[in-house]
């Protein structure tokens, strides 16, 4: 079974982390090309095209300036313990066993807007894209043109050998 779940918009970066075991992300090469698209944002266009706050739109811009494509313990964090949105609250991946992020590991996808697909102990940099933002990119007009057959793919792997629940 896999089971796939929508990312938060609310990361934590700060916390203690509950194992030190990471992975790289698979589609790193995608993500930097939607990141130089990004850097040409300034903090208004943010704003305008996220719908937030300056300081959050700011936030975001510094972000994108920021972002590495070399991922680290110093620059990123495991996607399921970066995560805080209710799926994740839920999830209590600050609680979980080795064993059990093995398990995520094999059983678990998260969508992202940069990141195309993570599994749960992805190293991933910290960010805001939402997969229904209107980003005119090199695929298209918006998110799910960019990664629409990338993330297919992907997940058509994971179908023909496994049971699939989206949430």
């Amino acid at each position: 079974m896999l089971i796939v779940v929508s990312p938060a918009k609310t990361l934590d970066y700060e916390s203690p982390l509950a194992t030190s075991t990471y992975t790289q992300p698979e589609l790193t090469e995608h993500s930097a090309a939607l990141i130089e698209v990004c850097r040409e944002l300034t903090p208004v266009d943010i704003a305008s095209l996220m719908k937030v706050s300056d300081k959050i739109a700011g936030l975001n811009a510094a972000r994108f300036a920021e972002w590495q494509p070399t991922f680290t313990t110093d620059n990123a964090r495991q996607a399921i313990l970066a995560f805080k949105g209710d799926v994740y609250t839920g999830l209590a991946a600050e609680t979980l066993t080795e064993a059990d992020f093995a398990y995520a590991q094999q059983h678990l996808r998260m969508l992202s807007g940069l990141y195309g697909l993570l599994r749960p102990l992805d190293l991933m940099q910290p960010y805001r894209l939402e997969m229904g933002t209107k980003l005119t990119n090199p695929r298209g007009t918006n998110l799910y043109q960019f990664w629409g057959d990338i993330i297919t793919d992907k997940l058509n792997v994971h179908w023909q050998s496994r049971a699939m629940i989206c949430w």
